[in-house]
Formats: C-alpha cells, sequence, structure tokens
C-alpha cells in the first residue's frame, strides 16, 4: 500500500477521515497503524487512514451491488471474514484480466533467460576457519589462518583433507571438507560467490569471509546449468503473468472506485503516481 499525502498533525488535531460520509474513527486508524511498518509514525497513519479508506470504499460497493460469496480457506488453514469474502467477490466480479498469449510468455522467457535454468551442480571442498561476526580481533586471527593454509596448500595441494581434518570448524572435516554436491541457495551467498567465479580443481586465492568466519574452498567439478526449454516454464509464466496483470487491473479498479468516492480527510494520491491496493 503506498502512502498518500495529508497534513502531519497531532491525532487529535487531524482532519475527520471520511468516505461517502462514513467516518472511520482516528481510533480504528491508529490501531492499523500497527500493521503498516512506516520510516515515522506519521507516515505508518497515513498508510493505515488509506487503507481503511480502501476498505470502507469496497465495503460500500458490496452493499451498493448486494455481492454474495462464500469465505475460502488457504493452505495454512486461515479463512476469510464475511466481509472479505464479499470484497473478493467484489473485486473478481468487477476486475476482469485477460489471459496472456502464447507469443506474451515467449517474449517474458527471451527476456529474463537467467530465470529458466537449471542450477549449476558443484562439488566443492572447504575448510572453515570459525569467528563470529562482531568480534574483530577473532576475524583477523581466522582471516591470518587461511591464508597460511592457502600458502600451504600451494607447495603441497595433496594436504588439504588432512588440513581440514585439523583446523575446519565444520563438521565436513571428518571426510577431508568434502560437502558433495552443492547447487544454488544452499550456501551462504558469499560462498556461493566464490564458487561461481573458480575453476574446475582450483583452489580459493583467497579467504572466502562469510558470516561463519573465513573459509579455503577447493572446487572439484562443476557442471553448469542448461537452459529450460519454453514449453516447461510455459505454464510458470503464463501464472506470473496473469498474475501481474491481475494485480494491475485491481489497483486500478480501486483508484476509480475512490475516485468515484466523496473521500474526506486525506488526499488520494493520483492513479500514475502511486499504486492503491
Amino acid at each position: 500500500m503506498s502512502t498518500c499525502t495529508i497534513k502531519t498533525q497531532p491525532a487529535a488535531h487531524r482532519a475527520v477521515v471520511k468516505v461517502n460520509g462514513v467516518v472511520i474513527p482516528h481510533a480504528m486508524i491508529s490501531r492499523e497503524a500497527q500493521n503498516h511498518p512506516a520510516r515515522s509514525p506519521a507516515a505508518a497513519w497515513k498508510s493505515a487512514a488509506l487503507a481503511l479508506v480502501v476498505r470502507e470504499a469496497l465495503s460500500q460497493e458490496v452493499r451498493r451491488l448486494d455481492i454474495a460469496a462464500a469465505p475460502l480457506t488457504d493452505g495454512q488453514g486461515r479463512r476469510e471474514t464475511l466481509d472479505e469474502a464479499r470484497m473478493r467477490g467484489l473485486v473478481e466480479r468487477e476486475v476482469a484480466t485477460p489471459e496472456p498469449t502464447e507469443e506474451e510468455c515467449r517474449r517474458y522467457y527471451a527476456r529474463n533467460p537467467g530465470r529458466f535454468r537449471t542450477p549449476s551442480i558443484c562439488a566443492a571442498a572447504h575448510i572453515l576457519f570459525a569467528a563470529a561476526p562482531g568480534d574483530g580481533r577473532a576475524r583477523a586471527e581466522a582471516r591470518d589462518k587461511a591464508r597460511q593454509a592457502i600458502a600451504a596448500l600451494a607447495a603441497e595441494p595433496g594436504g588439504f583433507a588432512e588440513l581440514a581434518r585439523l583446523h575446519s570448524a565444520c563438521p565436513s572435516r571428518e571426510i577431508g571438507g568434502q560437502l558433495g554436491q552443492v547447487t544454488r541457495g544452499q550456501t551462504v551467498p558469499e560462498f556461493e560467490a566464490a564458487l561461481e567465479r573458480m575453476n574446475e580443481g582450483e583452489l580459493s586465492r583467497e579467504p572466502v569471509e562469510s558470516r561463519f568466519g573465513f573459509h579455503v574452498i577447493r572446487l572439484d567439478r562443476k557442471v553448469e546449468g542448461a537452459a529450460l526449454p519454453f514449453e516447461i516454464v510455459a505454464v510458470r509464466i503464463a501464472g506470473y503473468l496473469a498474475d501481474a496483470v491481475n494485480r494491475r487491473a485491481q489497483a486500478q479498479y480501486v483508484a476509480r472506485l475512490l475516485a468515484a468516492a466523496r473521500v474526506e480527510g486525506i488526499e488520494i494520491p493520483a492513479p500514475g503516481d502511486h499504486n492503491v491496493h
């Protein structure tokens, strides 16, 4: 929900917020503000006020059109209230969105090749010199020890497993630092980025820092990801595009509804400048 613009006055002196003559009490707005994290209490109050204005406008339209809808339950067992169900029914009735065409889906696929690839698979090993994030001395010592290990391995590459067994703070030390097959999302981002930069058989030239400490990494093998055929991802793309179009159409419908209502005490953002939903 985007914020709107009203004069930031003490709560007791703010203008009375109304939608077609129906007052939204300040106390209700203050309670709602807890659900709108913002840079300041005033900004949270504004965002909450606009959210309640939207809700009131939708509720009035539900009653005007006599919308009926049964509450739904989501995958987590949460059930809509009757009011929420009727507002959903209103939007579903009033907002019609076309299904994306195959041509549109293919254009999206062509413009976003990185989103539709199998992940790379790496076989890697590491030695972790652990240090807590806020402990400057421990981190400096861990970095130095990692550098010493890299220097030792440059002279004797076959000693990786023994160094891991003696020095690594990771349970993988018991198997020579071997991590097995690693794919995207299985390690911390810094470790992942280091693997992406490395070639097969390469040892990290510098210690790789993460929140756990400093890693000495050896990349044993890398199988690059491959592009997924359009046919495999076509349904996923169509769902994403349909959802995006539907969100825009809903925002436009709400903006039109507010434009037609008599809203007092708050300035409604222009549809071209803000998203209202």
